[in-house]
This record gives structure tokens, C-alpha cells and sequence, in this order.
């Protein structure tokens, strides 16, 4: 509607003003919400005995109201004559104590502390538009003079950054306490903003505050939350705005291409406790009358799960779960959660806010879950990293009933860095005779992880199994390999699972593995049982740096070289490797590495396809051959690549894929090769080549 204002400077113009009451007429024009909305906070801070000074007034009928219930000592004053003479016309009869004057609010003719409370409706948003704030801080200043010890600044605003900076600003310099309430909208509002309106409460002291007072309401009675700064507040702000914009639009529409998801912080600490994912089902889906809304609760510890931390795995869960709009669940670490009952009780309230629109009224809500268990999580360790950031270790319990071991490196808390499974000491050499029913113990005896420790014969991750399989291209194992040894060196560590493995299960393997980062090797070394010796080395440093100097110094060929390590750069669609690793130039210095019947294996993670494509192509310029095997559930992809130049004249042609034969007695000779520990391999080489295929 044309009589909003075009663009924001016009809300500090005098004439503009003329202009909007003049074509507004007699109908009253509530800004920012109406006295019902507003009434908790302002009874809360202004007692009927108090003078008030009304700033802005316009023909809002709120000083009307407020002098209706009891207020009798209001003064009103506004800018635009239009508007004064009008209100004036109004009051005359019904209202003759109701005064209302035309004043400039940055310069008024009242004594000094004369009033106990200012009204403010939205005139400093007004005021503050002008580009350098300076009208807004005159009006300020204005009120602090006229307002007494003990009174108080009422702002209704919609809080804008700027508005909302020089005005607190401006009172922590005076040494006033500062608190906003933030007023959500009613569910039935079709007609409100977008943002919520908040109420700005500044409170005047005899001595200044020798610390900042800033605090944040929720809505009328919410508890203060005390906050550190400036700089905090404002972030508070900004978080509550973009709820209430992303509510208002969850409740006019769905979109299943649109996946919003918001945390929820405890009310006293501020920690994370739920993250909460709201993805709708697809518009030609086929839902089932009363399938309105679900909400899942992602067992804890199972966040980073494909099917609960991926787009696309939350797109599967909810067309299984077949309703209009299911909310996904996440649980925070360091958050004690008591049962499924408490959580429901917990979380009703919120949720019901993100409901798709068209659901009934009194809709029963569905809350779901595996086995309807919370699951379990302890965080054993934390820490910092220089080069990767803040880190947890911890034990999870899986769907499968068996406990794991993670890190997780806190800046990318989705994505499980490294994992291990757990088993006793007593119980390792019949770990495969276990029955694979799911427990329902949800909480784990406090002394019983002092008695596990990490099978290295487990590997959790997929991509780390296929590169194991892949040692079937070398012959490794077989007859006439017997006594060759086997040379690997691999660039990046995590928790030391692949490289353990080949250390422990592969005859004749030596391992180099290369690692930037310390903080990690300490990890492995103390909470996944890695273990370096005589045959498994491992070399602090940059992995492209160690490649670089091994092909200068010419002299040492490989059997494999392997690729398992992070980027760092999430601007980049490709997560694994860094794009340096799979430069052309880099790539043909991995292949000179290579000894003739040499492997080359990566593991790639890309999500951009014309990237993706771009690397393949740059790998099958470099290696003669290439195999491919894509992770099930997983944007991961492991590449075995062949230097390929050790064919001889009579077999001239490419290595074929590895065959049944070759990947039995890789099989065999990682199942022998177990001396000496209590617990074997558990890997099925020939269901992991059956899907390789030609790249």
C-alpha cells in the first residue's frame, strides 16, 4: 500500500508525515501493533500515577487506551500538526485531560526530569534512518534529560541493527540499564510484520552503571537473559528476528526443495541443546489425509548419520515417514536428556509453532524415533586444535547395539572425522559370535568404558574397507607375492583406523602416513589405540610438501599411495581432497612415485559435478586405468588408479578389474595374518570389488 513509507528516510521527514496522516484520514494507524499487544510490558513498567511523555504519537489510539484504563497524566506530542490538531478534535468530549501538542521531540520545552516515563513508537526507528543517526541521538538525549531518576525509556521498535546499536549504545554510555522484551506474533496474524516487535526498556540511574546491565525477554514475562555486550545483543536480536521470519513463512507455506533448520538454546546457559531441520514432503506426493505433521527424534549420536545429517538423507526419512511436514531432531552434546516423554514435553510447545498451514486445530502431533530410545552419547574428551579448531571425542551407541568411538572436530559437527568400534578385553575374540539385536539400554554404567578399547580389525568407515579390497589389484597375498613386501604411504591419519588395519592384518606391509596435524596424532595414539612402530611411521608435516620431496629425491617407489584427508575450505564443492591434492601437475608426481604395477587410491567427496568431472578427467589423463566404487548412502567415492606402465609385451593390455580368485586370497591372507591379537578382520573383500566398476 502506497501509504507505507518508499524508502526509509522518509520516516524522518516532517512532510512525509503531512502527507500520510492527511491521506490516512480518520482511521487510526497502529504502528507496530495495538494497545492489547503491547499492554503486559507497559503495565509492567509504567504505574498509572506516572507522568508520561508520548513521542510520535500519530493518531495511534494507544494514548487513548492507556488514558482509558487509568493513565490520566499523558502527555502526547508529535511532529505533524495534521495529526495534533486532529487527536486534539477526538479528545475534546471524551478525553478533555488527553493533551496532545505539536513538539520536535529533539528539542521539547519540559523541565528537566519532569517525567517518570517516555513512550516511544516507533520514532526513534523513524528518526535513526537518516544515514548518520544524528536526529535519533538528539531525540535521545532529549529524553534522558526530561525523564527523572528511576524513569524509564519505553522504545516499541522493530529493531533494526543500526536503530537498535545507537540507541543502546547511547544509554550504556549513560550508565542506564538496558532490556528489550521481543513480542512474537499470534499464530492467527496474517496481516503483522515478518519481524517481531520488540520492546526497548531503558532505566535511568542516580550513578552510572559501573558495568554494561543487557538483557533479552522473551515475550511478556520471560526471565531476563543477562547478556556479555553490545556485540551479544545484537547477535540475540538477529537470532530472534530470523526465527520469527522463518515462522511466519513455515506457517503461509511448504516447500520441499527448502530445508530451514533452527537450534535451540537452554534458557539459563545459552548452550545448544536441539537443532531442529523442518523438511516438507514434495508437492505431488501422495500424503495420507491426516498425516499433517511428524516430528523425529535423531537418536543421540547418530546426528552425523547420512540419512539424519545429509539433505538428502532427510529428503528419504521424511517421504518414509510420509507426512506434509516432518521436523528433524538433533540432540547437542554436553545436554542431559531424561527419557522420550521428557523431551516430547519439552519440545511440543516450539514445534507446534513450525506446523504446515491447514492443519486442524486441535491435530494430535506424532513424535518418532528408532525404537522410540533417545539413545546414548559421553563426551571423554575436548580440546583445541590450532589447525583444525575446538574437538570432542566420544562414545556413542549405535542402532546395531555395539558402542563406537568418534572425533569430531566442533566446526563441521555434522561430519564424523574419525571412528572406531569399542569391544572388551574379555569379550574381543568372540565379538562375531554376538547376537546383532538391537539393545534397549539407553545409558551405559559409568565404569564400563575403562574396559574397552578400539578393535582395529573393525573399520566403521566404508571407503577405508574398499581401499583394503583394493590391495587385491597388487596380488597381495598370493603365491608367487609371498615374500614381496608391500609399501604404502598414505596422507592423512584421523584416528589411525586404515592405517592401523594394514599394519596389523596386511603380510609384509610398511606404512608412512603423513599428518599436518599433531593435535590429531596425539588423539589417535591415546583414544583410538593407534600404535606406531618399525612399520607403521608416521610423518608430522604437509602431505603435498613429503610428496614433493620424495619425487626430488627420486630413488623410492611405492605399491600404493593413498589419499584420506579433509579440506579445510568449505567454499569449495569438493570436501575431499583439497584441490591441490588432484592438480594435474600434483597428480603426475603421485604417478612417478608409483612403481610399475603401482595403485594410486583417493578418496573423493565432491558434491560439484562439473568438478567431480574435472577431476576425473585429470586422473584418467595421468593413470592408464581407473576403477571406480561409489559408497552406498554416501556422497563418498573411493578411485583405484593404476600407473599401468608395467605391462609387458605379452600382456600389452590395461589390468583387468581384480577377479573373485584375487580378492579370495587377499581374503585369506589378512585372516592369517593375525598373531598375536585377540580379535581378526571383519571384511568381506569380495562383496566389496562385486561393485567396482570401470571410471
Amino acid at each position: 500500500m502506497s501509504l507505507i513509507p518508499r524508502s526509509a528516510e522518509e520516516f524522518s521527514s516532517a512532510e512525509y508525515w503531512e502527507r500520510f496522516f492527511k491521506k490516512r484520514g480518520e482511521k487510526s494507524f497502529e504502528w507496530y501493533g495495538d494497545y492489547n499487544k503491547l499492554c503486559g510490558v507497559l503495565h509492567k513498567y509504567i504505574k498509572l500515577q506516572d507522568k508520561v511523555l508520548v513521542v510520535g504519537c500519530g493518531n495511534s489510539e494507544l494514548s487513548e487506551q492507556m488514558y482509558d484504563v487509568g493513565y490520566k497524566r499523558l502527555t502526547n506530542i508529535d511532529i505533524s500538526e495534521t495529526v495534533v490538531t486532529h487527536m486534539n478534535q477526538r479528545n475534546a468530549e471524551r478525553r478533555p485531560n488527553l493533551t496532545f501538542q505539536q513538539v520536535d521531540a529533539t528539542q521539547t520545552h519540559y523541565e528537566d526530569a519532569l517525567y517518570q516515563a517516555c513512550l516511544d513508537k516507533g520514532t526513534l526507528d523513524a528518526m535513526a534512518s537518516e544515514e548518520d543517526g544524528a536526529l535519533a541521538r538528539r531525540m535521545l538525549a532529549e529524553v534522558a534529560r526530561v525523564l527523572c531518576v528511576g524513569g524509564r525509556y519505553l522504545c516499541v521498535t522493530l529493531s533494526q541493527e543500526s536503530v537498535v546499536k545507537l540507541a543502546v549504545e547511547h544509554f550504556v554510555s549513560l550508565g542506564w540499564a538496558v532490556r528489550f522484551h521481543c513480542l512474537q506474533e499470534a499464530e492467527n496474524s496474517e496481516d503483522s510484520f515478518a519481524l517481531p516487535v520488540f520492546i526497548l526498556v531503558c532505566t535511568k540511574f542516580r550513578q552510572p552503571m559501573p558495568m554494561p546491565i543487557l538483557e533479552m525477554c522473551l515475550g511478556e514475562e520471560g526471565p531476563p537473559n543477562r547478556l556479555a555486550g553490545v556485540a551479544e545483543l545484537l547477535s540475540a536480536v538477529r537470532e530472534l528476528q530470523s526465527y520469527s521470519v522463518l515462522r511466519k513463512r513455515l506457517r503461509t507455506r511448504t516447500d520441499a526443495s527448502s530445508n530451514p533448520s533452527l537450534t535451540l538454546c537452554h534458557v539459563k546457559t545459552g548452550l545448544p541443546r536441539y537443532t531442529l531441520t523442518v523438511q516438507d514432503c514434495a508437492q505431488n506426493a501422495r500424503v495420507p489425509r491426516g498425516n499433517y505433521f511428524g516430528v523425529f527424534i535423531v537418536p543421540q549420536g547418530k546426528e552425523s548419520d547420512w540419512q539424519y545429517g545429509s539433505s538428502e538423507g532427510r529428503s528419504q526419512l521424511a517421504a518414509s515417514a510420509n507426512f506434509k511436514r516432518l521436523v528433524i531432531v538433533a540432540m547437542h552434546r554436553d545436554q542431559l536428556y531424561t527419557d522420550m516423554q521428557a523431551v516430547q514435553a519439552e519440545l511440543s510447545q516450539m514445534v507446534m509453532e513450525l506446523a504446515p498451514p491447514g492443519m486442524p486445530e486441535n491435530q494430535q502431533v506424532p513424535f518418532l524415533s528408532v525404537g522410540g530410545e533417545l539413545g546414548w552419547r559421553e563426551v571423554i574428551s575436548r580440546g583445541v586444535s590450532e589447525l583444525s579448531g575446538d574437538y570432542c571425542v566420544e562414545d556413542v551407541r549405535g542402532e546395531d547395539g555395539q558402542l563406537y568411538r568418534r572425533l569430531v572436530f566442533l566446526s563441521n559437527a555434522g561430519l564424523v572425522q574419525s571412528e572406531g568400534r569399542l569391544i572388551s578385553t574379555e569379550a574381543a575374540s568372540d565379538q562375531r559370535k554376538k547376537s546383532k539385536k538391537k539393545e534397549k539400554q539407553t545409558a551405559l554404567p559409568a565404569a564400563s568404558t575403562g574396559s574397552l578399547h578400539v578393535d582395529s580389525g573393525f573399520l566403521c568407515c566404508a571407503h577405508h574397507e574398499v581401499m583394503i579390497a583394493g590391495l587385491a589389484m597388487l596380488g597381495v597375498g598370493a603365491q608367487q607375492n609371498k615374500d614381496c613386501p608391500v609399501s604404502v604411504l598414505m596422507v592423512g591419519l584421523g584416528g589411525g583406523a586404515l592405517a592401523q588395519f594394514l599394519r596389523d592384518f596386511v603380510p609384509g606391509v610398511t606404512v608412512e602416513v603423513v599428518e599436518l596435524d599433531p593435535v590429531v596424532l596425539e588423539l589417535a595414539k591415546g583414544y583410538f589405540a593407534f600404535r606406531s612402530d618399525d612399520r607403521l611411521t608416521v610423518t608430522l608435516g604437509d602431505g603435498l610438501e613429503r610428496i614433493n620431496a620424495l619425487e626430488k629425491e627420486g630413488g623410492c617407489l611405492l605399491d600404493v599411495i593413498m589419499f584420506d584427508v579433509d579440506s579445510k575450505d568449505s567454499t569449495v564443492g569438493m570436501s575431499c581432497p583439497p584441490s591441490a591434492f588432484v592438480e594435474t601437475s600434483f597428480l603426475e608426481k603421485v604417478r612417478n612415485l608409483l612403481t610399475p604395477k603401482g595403485v594410486f587410491m583417493l578418496n573423493l567427496v565432491c558434491r560439484d559435478s562439473v568438478l567431480r568431472k574435472t577431476v576425473l578427467e585429470r586422473l584418467r589423463g595421468t593413470f592408464s586405468q581407473m576403477f571406480s566404487r561409489k559408497i552406498a548412502g554416501e556422497v563418498n567415492e573411493v578411485l583405484l588408479c593404476c600407473r599401468g606402465d608395467g605391462a609387458t609385451e605379452e600382456n600389452s593390455s590395461p589390468p583387468p578389474l581384480p577377479s573373485a580368485k584375487a580378492a579370495k586370497i587377499l581374503q585369506a591372507a589378512l585372516c592369517n595374518h593375525t598373531a598375536g591379537r585377540a580379535s581378526g578382520p571383519h571384511i568381506d573383500i569380495i562383496d566389496l570389488l562385486k561393485d567396482l566398476k570401470i571410471a
